[in-house]
Order: structure tokens, then sequence, then C-alpha cells
């Protein structure tokens, strides 16, 4: 699992813990499903009410895999409205285009975000030579969700690249912390999110802990890329408040507070030998949400709208020189 790395010992370090560690409210692991043209993904938030995870909507881990020649699958070019897709390239490459001028190739812990707004067609696929040679492809694919006075608002599209990433450690420097949009104890990512977030991208040595300051104002969700250890600590201020067990595939929602808890287990697979957490958080949006398809409005209404003008072509058009999925 690359994503972007560096030497602990040489990074700014966390400040020292202070306030109140968040407790753990659940923990569940997400199915495993198909997407686009076939790519497999885990469904993180399944199961999970729309109260923890708001401003968020969906989010799908996409692979860990490994691909055979001529395997990698993408997606065809489809439609979106009313929220923004945050996607994040651990491993291998997906390229991006879309019907207003944005696109690009996302690989080695590159980040995209891709406001659809009023309304966007866009594709994300890989590209001919990863489908011809085959290779890993890991990554996340994050849906955040847009208040009701910015949902029609313009598209728009950021690229950054993996060297954008603030990077920081904890005190010990037994954990590696990309910050990827919002802030962490004052170091600011490079992601600008029209709905106030943190997204983090945790590394822990085998046997390390952090704690790390997260805006109270925040909900704060933990979901396990790889390996495995516990979430949250015992508090006298939460009580029957403990350490949760987690291992790859498992979302763990926290409940209020200052700080967030992660502890890698002390053996790890040989694989990663780390546990590699991927940590968020935004300030909830708290209204209705009616969600079809890739359509995310408030109501019903604004939904039959959103398919009558994607019929109309009011999207937007694919583009003279459009990207298409390779199949050899």
């Amino acid at each position: 699992m690359p994503a972007v790395t560096a030497d602990t010992l040489t990074l700014p370090r966390l400040s020292p813990s202070q306030g109140r560690a968040r407790a753990v409210k659940s923990v569940t692991r997400g199915p495993q499903a198909y997407e686009g043209e076939g790519f497999p993904v885990t469904r993180a938030f399944a199961g999970v009410s729309y109260d923890d995870i708001d401003p968020f909507i969906h989010m799908d881990q996409m692979g860990e895999v490994e691909y055979l020649p001529m395997e990698p699958k993408g997606t065809p070019w489809h439609p979106h409205r009313g929220f923004e897709t945050f996607t994040y390239m651990i491993d291998g490459t997906f390229q991006h285009q879309d019907s207003h001028g944005g696109g690009g190739t996302i690989q080695d812990g590159a980040t995209q975000y891709m406001t659809a707004g009023a309304g966007v067609l866009h594709i994300e696929t890989p590209p001919e030579a990863l489908v011809m040679s085959g290779g890993i492809f890991h990554g996340i694919q994050l849906w955040i969700n847009l208040p009701s006075n910015k949902k029609m608002s313009p598209p728009a599209y950021q690229s950054l690249e993996g060297n954008d990433v603030k990077l920081i450690s904890s005190q010990d420097g037994g954990a590696l912390i990309r910050v990827l949009a919002g802030d962490i104890d004052g170091h600011v990512g490079p992601g600008k999110s029209q709905t106030p977030m943190t997204i983090a991208h945790v590394t822990l040595a085998p046997g390390a802990s952090v704690s790390i300051p997260w805006n109270p104002m925040f909900n704060a969700l933990a979901y396990v890329l790889a390996g495995q250890g516990t979430v949250g600590e015992s508090s006298a201020f939460a009580p029957g408040a403990k350490p949760a067990a987690v291992s790859t595939g498992n979302l763990a929602v926290f409940a209020t507070g200052d700080r967030i808890t992660l502890t890698a287990s002390q053996t790890q697979d040989s694989r990663h030998n780390a546990l590699e957490v991927f940590l968020l958080g935004g300030q909830p949006i708290r209204e209705p949400v009616v969600a079809y398809g890739p359509f995310v409005m408030n109501t019903k209404e604004q939904i039959y709208e959103a398919m009558s003008d994607y019929q109309r072509g009011s999207f937007g058009q694919i583009p003279d020189n459009a990207l298409m999925p390779f199949h050899g």
C-alpha cells in the first residue's frame, strides 16, 4: 500500500493529546459488490444510519485487487447532480474526464474532487497500459453531500497530486498521518470542499498508537483499509467506554469528543505490516436526503427534475475527444 510515505522522524509532530477521547458507537463491516463495468468494491457505509455519516452519502473501497492482463475495469460515461465526489488513488491508476472540462490521471496517492453541483457527465476508467499489463488497483471513492443552497452550484474540478498532501506524525513517530483535506491540529490538507470536513489516511506501525485531535463539531468515522488493531480507549468521561477491535473492511463510528485514538496490533499481516486507516468526518448538514442512483437531492420532485434535465442534455455533452473505456 504505497500511497505517499515519508520518514516520520523528520515530520512535524502532533501536539500532546488533550480533551475528551471519543467513545466508539458502532463497528460494522461493509459487503462486497461490483461497480461500473465490474470492478470490486466494499460498500463501507452499508447498514450505518445516515445520521452517523452526514455530510457523507456513500463510500466505496475500490479493490484492493491485483488484476491480470485485460482484467482492469472502470465506469462508462454517467451523470451526477447534487453532491461532490472525492477519489483517492492509493495504488494503481485511474483516468477521469467530465463534460465541463475537468480531467486527468489519478495515481500515486493523488486525489481529485468533482463538484457535480447542477449536473455533470463524467467517466473514470483505467488507462490502456494498465488494462494491457494488469496490476494492483486500490482506492477510495467518497460521495460528499451538498447543502440545499449549493446543490445547483456550477460544476467544478480539483486535481491534487500526492506531493500536495500535508504529512505529519505522532509524537513518537509510530504513525504517519496524511492530511488530504481539512485541518488536523493546525496542519491543513490541500482539498477544498463545499462542506466543512477533514479527511486523512493514517498508517500505524505494529504496536503503535496515536491520539488525533478532532474538530468537536464534526462527526468521526474510521475505515480500516488494511491490518488490525483497536479504535477508542477506556475513559473516565464515558463510563463503559473501551477499545473496540477492528480489521480490514471495518467501519468504526465514534461518539462526540475532542480526539480519536487508533492502535495497531503488534502482529500484522505480512503483505502490509501496518494498520491502515481512512479517517474522515465533517459538519453535519441535517437536511432531508433523497438519493436515486447518481442523483442526491432533498425531495423526490428534485430527483424527477434531475432525470428530466439529464435526458434533455442539460448536464452537458460528452466531448468530441472523449475518453472511453479500453477493453483490448
